[in-house]
């Protein structure tokens, strides 16, 4: 099931996926029903999950927090999952006035950023601050959704 490197390069029939924290936990940890279809569509490889090293720095720190402490976690097996169906690109440059989405929780700024700067189709997540910019996000490309509402038809 390992996708080689270079399988997971874009390609027109992939699309481009950028998961918050908490819907990254939906899916991986708590296995939340509503994240099954894209759950399925990352393991058919037409999602190509795109993270940056302070993604995957928010990643480690809510964990660290014992989030999931209730959870049997093998974090390793986390850890090895993502670095199975995602690709690391650079964190990009700070971005400035009018040149992106401005969200109300400054936490969850890196995760709209990013997603704009590398053209992801989608950002999934549950956050009320990021799902408020959802129309606003479309004038970028950008999907803004619950993975629940999540379609990779759309």
């Amino acid at each position: 099931m390992d996708a080689p490197a270079s399988s997971l390069a874009a390609s027109p029939k992939r699309v481009d996926v950028v998961l918050d924290t908490n819907a990254l936990l939906d899916w991986l940890i708590f296995q939340s029903p509503s994240c099954f279809a894209f759950g399925n569509a990352v393991e058919s490889g037409s999602v190509r999950l795109l993270t940056s090293p302070s993604l995957r720095g928010e990643l480690r720190h809510v964990l660290a927090r014992g989030v999931v402490s209730r959870w049997a976690t093998d974090f390793s097996s986390l850890w090895a999952i993502l670095d199975q169906y995602t690709i690391e690109l650079p964190d990009p440059p700070m971005a400035h006035g009018s040149l992106s989405l401005r969200c109300t929780d400054p936490d969850d700024q890196k995760f709209i950023d990013f997603a704009i700067a590398h053209q992801a189709k989608w950002l999934l997540t549950r956050d009320c601050a990021v799902l408020k910019l959802r129309k606003k996000a479309l004038a970028f490309g950008l999907l803004i959704a619950s993975p629940d509402a999540w379609s990779p038809m759309l």
